[in-house]
């Protein structure tokens, strides 16, 4: 069993910077494919960004390509969000995800991740 705990949300004003850290407690860190999603008011719970467990590789919404960076430290157990330029329609409750072996290409699918951290919220000024 994995426990995730999110921090490093805030309020922040447009074009401004916020890191969110996770860090993961029981389970096999390394071997988890981690994603970052994120849900605002009224809306379904959305793809941000994924880091595979093997390769490292990376995945981006269009909406944060170029913005924001996700990174996973194996040693520390921890996955973090990097977020740039932040705009006013970032503003979310942003979650962190884990999974086991799974096919690449439900990498962004919420569904197909078995561990969820509460959450954090992240507002954006205008």
């Amino acid at each position: 069993q994995v426990q995730l705990t999110e921090s490093g949300g805030g309020l922040v004003q447009a074009g401004g910077s916020l890191r969110l850290s996770c860090v993961a407690s029981g389970g096999s860190f390394s071997t988890y494919d981690m994603g970052w999603f994120r849900q605002a008011p009224g809306k379904e719970r959305e793809f941000v960004a994924a880091i595979r467990r093997n390769d490292r590789a990376t995945y981006y919404a269009d909406a944060v390509k170029g913005r924001f960076t996700i990174a996973k430290d194996n040693p520390k157990r921890t996955l973090s969000l990097q977020m740039n330029s932040l705009k006013p329609e970032d503003t979310a409750i942003y979650y962190c995800a884990a999974r086991g072996a799974q096919v690449v290409n439900t990498i962004t699918l919420p569904s197909y991740y078995y561990y969820w951290g509460q959450g954090t919220q992240v507002t954006v000024s205008s």
